[in-house]
């Protein structure tokens, strides 16, 4: 998360040194080459959610209870997609209807450059977007978000302001005492017409950077395989995925989530990994006991993508605590 900061910090000075040297209008360029239909892949599944042609991953119930199974919705971090879920859709539809989706400026879902109504970069737009992902898939099912880093951050955030849609939080390696979030007095300045102009080429820096971040992310490095890093790439094949990342790094975002934790009711399983250091794995272990209603587990052998590290290990955490909560055994 240490990366989104200085993104943000070094966009403001960048911005302060070629503010005056810039015309406000500069042609707009763009790595990819492809729509995000295209860039999927003719088997990608995409839904209309408020307008937007979201890209998702859906795995139905394959289990044999015959309780009331949940809904898993599968909320990726920073940088990734639904391509980070990729081992464990199929092992956790034993317990419940999963699907997973790309949020709004990363993977495959569309990014608009313009809108009505809220933002969708935004905290606000991502809540709707939930809401309405909820009132396509659950069908009267318990509602279980699955967040990783700052998709973590963002299942919490919404599990405190609409805790009736919420059965169940896990929150994998959670930013939530980490964030990577700028300090406030800068989102307004990503709003000036000179940094508009050129904000795209800027954050432009995160396909190479990203990598870094990645191999930030693994405890052990002989995981990250060729197959992994281009995983993570293809999402780039996107014609103006500059200009919708800009978008999300300028767009509106709450603050103060670490204060609400003490009020947090919904049931949650932290899950991180031993090795974390992008989110540090003691971050999670102080976060446990300021949730009444929290369980922690902590993955041995994993850095901040244990899911990916550890996937059987990751599965067997996350079906133990659906077993306990659920009843469904």
């Amino acid at each position: 998360m240490r990366l989104f900061r200085r993104i943000m910090l070094g966009l403001l000075a960048a911005g302060v040194l070629t503010f005056l040297a810039l015309p406000l209008i500069v042609p707009q360029q763009t790595s990819g080459t492809l729509s995000n239909r295209e860039a999927a892949g003719p088997q990608a599944e995409f839904v209309t959610v408020n307008g937007l042609d979201v890209h998702v991953v859906t795995a139905p119930y394959a289990g044999d209870c015959t309780c009331n199974e949940p809904l898993f919705i599968l909320m990726h971090g920073f940088g990734a997609s639904t391509y980070s879920w990729r081992d464990v859709i199929a092992p956790l539809s034993e317990a419940g209807t999963v699907l997973a989706y790309d949020r709004p400026a990363f993977g495959f879902t569309e990014r608009p450059v313009t809108w009505t109504g809220e933002n969708p970069y935004g905290d606000a737009g991502n809540m709707a977007l939930i809401d309405g992902l909820i009132a396509k898939y659950a069908g009267g099912h318990p509602v279980v978000l699955v967040g990783h880093s700052a998709g973590g951050a963002l299942a919490a955030e919404y599990a405190l302001e609409y805790p009736d849609a919420v059965s169940g939080l896990i929150l994998v390696d959670p930013a939530i005492l980490t964030t990577g979030a700028g300090p406030d007095w800068v989102r307004p300045l990503l709003a000036l017409p000179q940094l508009d102009a050129i904000g795209p080429s800027l954050v432009a820096s995160i396909a190479s950077s990203g990598d870094d971040l990645l191999r930030q992310s693994f405890a052990d490095p002989t995981k990250l395989t060729p197959a992994v890093y281009a995983g993570y790439h293809q999402p780039l094949q996107v014609a103006g995925w500059e200009r919708g990342f800009w978008e999300f790094v300028r767009a509106p975002r709450s603050s103060g989530l670490a204060q609400a934790m003490s009020s947090m009711s919904t049931p949650t399983l932290l899950i991180t990994g031993d090795a974390d250091t992008v989110v540090p794995t003691s971050d999670t272990e102080k976060l446990a006991p300021m949730m009444p209603n929290a369980t922690l587990v902590v993955v041995p052998d994993a850095g901040h993508l244990p899911h990916e590290e550890q996937p059987n290990k990751f599965v067997d955490a996350v079906l133990a605590w659906v077993r306990v909560t659920y009843s469904t055994q």
